[in-house]
């Protein structure tokens, strides 16, 4: 075992975005009112103009400045009415399964996704190696994405200089998709953590179990993978690679053009990978196919028909089966039935609960530090995604520059109003300096955001989950906060390896 001093991890930032500094839109415009309010008095020279003008200018600025878990008033309020609106118009409400319409020229039910999903298409392309590969379609964003099953050895039970070279790996990974040419642009690790419902260690054991065994011994076997294989948990874990189509439009051409040349440069691109995640000890298991593809998803909106799945996946390995072939048809991945509550997202018989993850670990921490957040829980499943956007070297420094000139700013201005300079804001500064270094020394700069979700088929065991969740969370030094108003969303996000999380950026004045 090495004696070597562990390494330890930090300097995240959080994104800084909108119309004006941290102001939104509507924050700017309350601040404005605000001001036309405070100055009306002072013009008019009146006393009574300014009992009447200095409340609302005082409610327009909590409004504008007011912060509750991590959101202004005025964002609260666009939510609450969002909501409200798709509420009152049953917008927030999905119905597929037999109420979905057929094709006119097919008579098949087509692909029926709910809420920002629905745009999405699989796709079906050759994988290079005599298999194929379902590919998710995004025509509006205009990506395609290509979802693989993968294993690792983990962290937890190796020593340090092993931990450290992989988690350098990973990172050399990512560095080479941070150039001006990548037509990679963004790679999401979703894993989840479910109770194994055993269908497999049924079906091997069927199929191995001899003729004449004694029946006691069959009882007695049966008796125990009732009662242990259900107590048991797995975890699964899933790469997704997207590629966007305008930055790879010349190869697109090259290729043939139109989906079919999007979906060859998609696979030239993941064999050209394949060494990189070997030496991130990254094994892919497979590539998944179209229905492989649609039955993750299907399992995550019905979290019941992972028995009926897994039991006829492991019977369809049998050389004499007969019946449907593993997976699920892209046209049946979505929910029969979907929800959109304020705090909650009911789906087929579940709910889930979605969180983003506000603000990373403040202090230095080690390679496990996300550990707890899939600790195996019988009452839940839990789903973690984490999304990287990778940023080429003259968008980071752009980025990275401006950054630091706004921190410069605000420090000069308090300096000449006699403000002291915070300890927090000293330490901003002092990571904002590293990771220019860095950048500059040939490091890669990422976007990335996390989202979890916890699922349960009680509802009496959700708030429970909940709470378990969160106090994870806070071993991990995370902060977590619910996505209010946006449940479905954060769905999306969480439970699903479909690369869906990070908006565009939006640069504030």
């Amino acid at each position: 075992m090495s004696s070597s001093t562990p390494v330890t991890y930090g300097g995240w930032q959080s994104e800084r975005s909108g119309f004006m500094g941290r102001l939104s839109g509507v924050g700017f415009a309350l601040v404005v009112g605000g001001c036309v309010l405070l100055l009306t008095p002072i013009n008019l020279g009146s006393w009574t103009a300014a009992f009447v003008c200095v409340p609302p200018a005082a409610v327009l600025f909590a409004l504008a400045f007011g912060r509750v878990l991590g959101l202004s008033a005025d964002e609260w309020i666009l939510l609450a009415v969002r909501h409200q609106i798709n509420v009152a118009t049953r917008r927030n409400i999905f119905q597929s399964g037999a109420f979905a319409p057929r094709s006119k020229t097919t008579g098949r039910q087509p692909m029926d996704l709910p809420g920002v999903l629905a745009r999405l298409r699989f796709l079906e392309a050759p994988d290079g190696l005599g298999g194929t590969l379902g590919v998710s379609h995004d025509p509006v964003a205009h990506t395609y994405t290509a979802v693989a099953r993968i294993t690792f050895p983990g962290l937890a039970l190796i020593d340090s200089d092993r931990q450290t070279a992989r988690v350098a790996a990973w990172a050399g990974f990512l560095r080479g998709f941070c150039t001006e040419d990548s037509p990679i642009v963004r790679i999401a690790v979703h894993q989840r953590c479910l109770p194994d419902d055993g269908a497999a260690l049924r079906s091997w054991t069927d199929r191995h179990l001899a003729a004449d065994a004694p029946k006691e011994a069959v009882a007695a076997l049966t008796e125990l993978m009732e009662g242990a294989g259900p107590a048991a948990t797995t975890r699964e874990t899933y790469l997704s690679v997207t590629l966007s189509a305008p930055k790879a439009r010349l190869a697109i051409k090259g290729a043939g053009g139109g989906q079919v040349g999007a979906a060859a440069v998609l696979v030239r691109e993941l064999h050209a990978m394949h060494s990189a995640l070997s030496s991130a000890s990254l094994q892919v298991v497979e590539w998944l196919a179209p229905r492989a593809l649609a039955q993750v998803v299907r399992t995550a909106y019905d979290p019941e028909a992972q028995l009926m799945l897994a039991t006829r996946n492991a019977a369809a390995q049998a050389p004499d089966w007969q019946g449907l072939e593993p997976g699920v048809a892209p046209e049946l991945a979505g929910p029969a039935h979907a929800e959109t509550d304020w705090g909650t997202y009911r789906h087929d018989g579940a709910w889930t609960v979605s969180y983003q993850v506000r603000t990373w670990p403040q202090a230095d921490v080690y390679a496990t530090f996300l550990q707890p957040l899939l600790r195996p829980r019988q009452n839940a499943r839990r789903s973690l995604s984490i999304v990287y956007e990778p940023i080429g070297p003259r968008r980071a420094r752009q980025d990275l520059a401006r950054e630091k000139a706004k921190r410069e700013s605000a420090r000069k201005l308090r300096a000449k109003t006699g403000q002291d300079e915070s300890a927090d804001e000293l330490l901003e500064a002092q990571k904002a300096r590293a990771q220019d270094v860095a950048r500059a020394s040939g490091q890669g700069v990422v976007r990335l955001t996390a989202v979890l979700a916890v699922t349960v088929t009680d509802l009496g065991e959700l708030e429970t989950a909940c709470a378990e969740l969160q106090a994870d969370a806070a071993a991990s030094g995370l902060e977590l906060r619910r996505m209010w108003g946006a449940q479905d969303v954060g769905f999306a996000a969480a439970a699903l390896p479909l690369g869906q999380g990070l908006p565009d950026r939006r640069i504030g004045f």
